[in-house]
């Protein structure tokens, strides 16, 4: 029997190796829950899906969280929405999409009675589209705020728009439709010449001319959306661009004849200059002229010719 110091150290050791015991125990104990997880098939279970337990495990192996596509399942199941697999929402998630937004736009889609499927709304995620706000918006239409748009009258009259487009999701345009900016470009396109062909009386007593010039165009076509309708928000004149753009010709036009006048006055300076000289010129002959003169007169005197002829 070992002394009582002996044993003080002993108990205390073999409490220690009981909760080194029981703590390995439920470790071993949560990873075997953990690799076969048979809350979440139990659950499953109950809810009415039919899952396989050994596919959840190599859902583990293929880093595909069984948690994840156990949920998706009983929310469509329990919505009413038939015909899809863990196969397929297993694909999905690989595949980068967003299976919890798939899922929830399914269900939106069918108590709205939308025409949407599995497949489809999984093209729409993987083309990088909001399926779930998609679905949302066909239901409940949206509205797109233009930005301020300058249009010239007929006038010449600057006029500043602001337009709000609303429109609806068209979930089979989606793929493959343009956006939200499309729709802004061509309204305002569209805006630019309505103005452009009328008067700027005519625009500012009647704005729902533009909008339904506009909406008459089919802007929506190739799109994503449908639009609603078109409504002109406020209408500020901006500059008389015509009256500018006179004003400017005419002090072109001012300029030209300044440059003209002043080539003619050069070119009459210039000829007044050109006359001075040949003035100078003609002096210069003259003077050139008397001075042969003495010398004239000096030689007729040697010769004897200007005596002779007072003889």
């Amino acid at each position: 029997m070992l002394p009582w110091p002996f044993k003080i150290i002993v108990y205390p050791m073999a409490e220690y190796m009981v909760l080194v015991w029981i703590g390995a125990i439920a470790i071993g104990f949560w990873l075997f829950l953990y690799v076969l997880p048979l809350n979440l098939w139990i659950t499953a279970l109950f809810s009415g899906v039919h899952v396989n337990l050994l596919n959840l495990v190599f859902m583990r192996v293929r880093k595909v969280p069984p948690g994840l596509i156990v949920k998706s399942l009983i929310l469509a199941t329990k919505a009413g929405i038939k015909g899809i697999t863990a196969s397929q929402l297993e694909t999905h998630y690989l595949a980068k999409g967003n299976l919890t937004n798939v899922i929830k736009a399914l269900v939106v889609a069918d108590k709205a009675n939308l025409k949407l499927d599995y497949q489809q709304a999984t093209a729409i995620d993987l083309a990088g589209r909001d399926v779930l706000r998609a679905v949302q918006l066909s239901v409940s239409p949206y509205m797109i705020i233009v930005p301020s748009i300058t249009g010239i009258s007929i006038e010449g009259i600057q006029l500043i728009t602001e337009a709000r487009v609303t429109v609806r999701a068209n979930i089979q345009q989606l793929v493959g439709g343009a956006g939200e900016e499309t729709i802004k470009a061509r309204v305002g396109q569209g805006i630019i010449s309505t103005i452009g062909q009328s008067g700027y009386m005519q625009v500012l007593e009647n704005p729902d001319r533009i909008s339904k010039s506009v909406l008459d165009n089919g802007l929506d076509a190739g799109t994503a959306f449908t639009i609603l309708s078109i409504d002109i928000a406020d209408i500020n004149i901006g500059r008389n661009i015509g009256a500018i753009l006179q004003m400017d010709q005419a002090n072109a036009d001012l300029n030209v004849a300044k440059a003209k006048a002043e080539e003619r006055r050069a070119m009459a300076v210039a000829t007044e200059q050109e006359m001075i000289a040949r003035v100078q010129e003609a002096k210069a002959n003259v003077i050139i002229e008397e001075a042969k003169i003495p010398m004239a007169l000096a030689g007729a005197f040697r010769s004897g010719r200007l005596m002779g002829n007072r003889k």
